[in-house]
C-alpha cells in the first residue's frame, strides 16, 4: 500500500524542552510556566517559503529571511508558532494583560473554586508616586519611612478582606457572591496561549519603560527567559527592529532634520507651527509631544531647543 503522506517530525527546541513545567518566579508570589509550544525559527522560514522542507541549509540564510520578515512586517509566518503558558498574576495586572485579545485564555474561576489565598504585597520602599506627565503612569517612589505605614495598613486590610471572605464561605454564601470584596491584588491563575506574532506585539508594549512595573516584570521574563531560548533568531531581530528601535512620526522627522543642521530658531518655529509649543502668559512651553521627543533627541545626540 502506498501513500502520498509525508512523514513530518514535530519541531523540538531542546532549550525550551528543559523548561516545560518549571516555575519562573515573578514578583512576590507570581510565576510563569511553559506548558507547551509549537514551532521554532525553522518553522517561520518554512512557512515563509510554503514548503515542507527544512528551509535553507545555512543558518545565516534563515537568519537573513527572518530579519527581512520582521523588518518589513510580514507577520503571517510568525503566526505559525505558538506558546502556551500557565501564569499566576495579580488581578489588577491581569486586567491589563487580558486586554490583549489575540490570545486563547482559560482563567481560574472563583465562582467554582475558592479564591487563591495569596495577594501582591508592597514593601515600604515600593510605593510609587503619580507621574506628572502620564496620568496612567508612575514616577519616583515615596520615602520609605512613610511607606512603612502604608505597608502596615495594606497588610491589615488584606487580612480583613480575607477574613470577611472566608466567613461568608463558612456561612454557606455562594462563592460567586462571597468573592465580590476581594482586593485587586489577589492572585489569579490562567492558561494563556498565543501565536508568536501577537506575542511579540504584547512584549513590545509591555516591556516598554512606560508600562506598569508589575506587567513589565512578567513580560521581561517571557521575553528574555522563554522567547529568547525558543526562537533566538526571531528574538534578536525583534530587539533590533522593535524593542530597541525608534519610531519617528512625520513631524518628528521634520524637526530632527532641522536640528541636525543646527538651526535651533527654525526648530522652535516648526514646533510652534505643529502645535507642540503652547503659549501661556506670553511664555512658550512644551506640550506633550515636545516632551516625548526629548529622549529620542538625546539618543540621537541632539539637544532639545526647549
Amino acid at each position: 500500500m502506498t501513500t502520498d503522506a509525508e512523514m513530518i517530525t514535530r519541531t523540538r527546541v531542546p532549550e525550551l524542552e528543559e523548561m516545560l513545567g518549571k516555575k519562573l518566579e515573578v514578583l512576590d508570589d507570581g510565576f510563569i510556566r511553559v506548558i507547551d509550544y509549537m514551532g521554532s525559527d525553522a518553522s517561520i522560514v518554512q512557512a515563509a517559503r510554503v514548503s515542507y522542507g527544512a528551509g535553507t541549509k545555512k543558518v545565516s540564510q534563515d537568519r537573513g529571511l527572518i530579519r527581512y520578515l520582521l523588518r518589513n512586517r510580514h507577520t503571517t509566518p510568525f503566526e505559525m508558532c505558538e506558546l502556551k503558558l500557565h501564569v499566576r498574576v495579580p488581578m489588577d495586572c491581569w486586567r491589563q494583560w487580558i486586554r490583549h485579545r489575540t490570545a486563547n485564555v482559560n482563567e481560574y474561576s472563583t465562582r467554582y473554586s475558592v479564591a487563591i489565598d495569596s495577594l501582591r504585597t508592597t514593601k515600604p520602599d515600593e510605593w510609587r508616586l503619580q507621574s506628572d506627565l502620564n496620568k496612567q503612569g508612575s514616577q519616583g517612589t515615596l520615602a520609605q519611612e512613610t511607606g512603612e505605614s502604608l505597608t502596615k495598613a495594606e497588610a491589615e486590610f488584606h487580612q480583613t478582606c480575607r477574613d470577611v471572605y472566608e466567613e461568608r464561605l463558612a456561612k454557606g454564601i455562594a462563592r460567586e457572591q462571597a468573592r465580590k470584596d476581594l482586593p485587586l491584588g489577589t492572585y489569579t491563575e490562567a492558561y494563556w496561549k498565543i501565536d508568536l506574532h501577537n506575542l511579540l506585539h504584547f512584549l513590545n508594549l509591555r516591556m516598554d519603560s512606560h508600562a506598569q512595573y508589575e506587567i513589565r516584570e512578567y513580560a521581561g521574563i517571557i521575553g528574555r527567559e522563554i522567547v529568547a531560548k525558543w526562537v533566538p533568531i526571531t528574538w534578536e531581530a525583534f530587539n533590533d527592529y522593535r524593542s530597541n528601535s525608534m519610531n519617528l512620526s512625520h513631524q518628528e522627522v521634520r524637526l530632527i532634520s532641522v536640528l541636525i543642521k543646527g538651526d535651533q530658531d527654525k526648530a522652535l518655529t516648526e514646533a510652534k507651527e505643529m502645535g507642540w509649543l503652547l503659549e501661556k502668559d506670553g511664555v512658550w512651553k512644551p506640550g506633550r509631544e515636545a516632551k516625548e521627543i526629548i529622549p529620542k533627541l538625546e539618543q540621537l545626540g541632539l539637544v532639545s531647543p526647549w
